[in-house]
């Protein structure tokens, strides 16, 4: 498993409840696409961003985090 450094994440991001709620959202998206690619559906999610060697949703979505591929906007209710 790629191992990707925290401290790396911690710094595209503002706090540590931001980093895993952007990773969580990220991941589902990768899993959707995977998913629609599967079963030969149209594509309504953007695919990986990066070259990953992993196969894991979760590890690609805190790739693209410490690359910057992935951005968050804080809203009054939440992450977007």
């Amino acid at each position: 498993m790629s191992r990707v450094a925290i401290d790396k994440m911690l710094s595209k991001v503002d706090s540590r409840f931001t980093l895993v709620i952007e990773a969580a959202k990220r991941a589902r998206q990768i899993n959707d696409y995977f998913n629609a690619v599967k079963r030969h559906e149209m594509v309504r999610v953007r695919p990986p961003q990066i070259d990953a060697m992993s196969s894991k949703p979760l590890t690609i979505a805190f790739q693209e985090i410490a690359e910057g591929k992935v951005v968050y906007e804080r809203t009054v209710e939440g992450i977007k």
